[in-house]
């Protein structure tokens, strides 16, 4: 091995899998019955992750209730489906239809009024939404947009066997999600994987990071050592600076999400995220003198 190779793996340090989270049945919107990972009993937060939601049935009753209108300031959600259709609407005029394998990242900022609404009456719905926190300094910015249907996100193919769909951040190969200019530089994957195969992905030092298996199993590789996470699991990495995930014996499909670690003070009141109590309040107060 030449000086130069041996000195590349020892800047290469795998990341491990710290802790598995089956996550925590419950409801929310109106009713909608899912599976909180990020935010629930077993992990509150994974800064700047503050939640993630798992929904998923065919059965109209658990979901057909939607989330009607309610308000968000000082984060960014975000909404991945796998199945079936969502409308959603605000208070600022933006609107439209979420289908299976797009992806919207809202940025709520200073504050929004927004619904999200199954726009099907039977058939199978299922996705995810994730919250991100904003730093003190954007916690106040005009609220955005970025939204993209299936046909408009990248698909990425790292070898036989091995796909990967690039919702933001860059992979090792280059490819480019649309989901840009969002201050925690995230990185947001869908890896598909034939049994046996694998995915090295750098992962830079100062983020945060998750898997969750949609199907299948996976192992995380790190230091001759490895975890197993099984679908509908969420594994938390350690710190490093890349992760190698390789299926078992079963075609399986992950979620590979990191962003920046902001390390401020979190205040949450429902849906509300600021830095300290009295910010809580004055969203409080904003909303309800009709400021969103």
């Amino acid at each position: 091995m030449s000086t130069d190779t041996a000195e590349a793996v020892d800047r290469q340090r795998y990341r491990k899998i710290t802790q598995v989270i089956s996550g925590q049945p419950t409801s929310d919107g109106a009713g909608v019955r899912l599976i909180r990972y990020i935010g629930s009993q077993s992990l509150p937060e994974l800064d700047p992750f503050l939640l993630l939601d798992f929904f998923e049935s065919d059965d109209p009753d658990d979901y057909i209730a939607g989330f009607p209108s309610h308000p968000h300031r000082g984060f960014e959600t975000v909404t991945y489906l796998l199945a079936g259709k969502m409308r959603h609407e605000d208070n600022a005029g933006h609107g439209g239809v979420i289908e299976a394998g797009g992806i919207q990242w809202m940025t709520a900022g200073r504050g929004i009024i927004h619904s999200e609404m199954p726009e099907q009456e039977n058939g199978r719905l299922a996705g995810f939404q994730l919250w991100v926190n904003l730093p003190a300094s954007d916690k106040l910015c005009n609220p955005a947009y970025h939204e993209y249907p299936k046909d408009q996100i990248p698909l990425e193919h790292r070898a036989e066997g091995v796909d990967v769909t690039v919702m933001a951040g860059a992979t090792d190969q280059g490819t480019i999600g649309p989901v840009k200019a969002v201050v925690t530089k995230p990185l947001y994957l869908d890896v598909s994987l034939s049994p046996g195969t694998s995915l090295v992905e750098s992962i830079p030092e100062g983020h945060a990071g998750f898997v969750f298996v949609i199907d299948g199993k996976i192992s995380i590789r790190s230091d001759g050592a490895s975890n197993s996470v099984s679908a509908r699991q969420l594994g938390v990495l350690s710190a490093g600076n890349s992760v190698h995930i390789e299926a078992e014996d079963a075609d399986s499909r992950v979620l590979l999400v990191a962003a920046q670690v902001l390390s401020e003070p979190i205040a949450r009141y429902g849906p509300f995220v600021m830095n300290t109590s009295a910010e809580i309040e004055q969203a409080i107060r904003d909303f309800n003198t009709g400021q969103f």
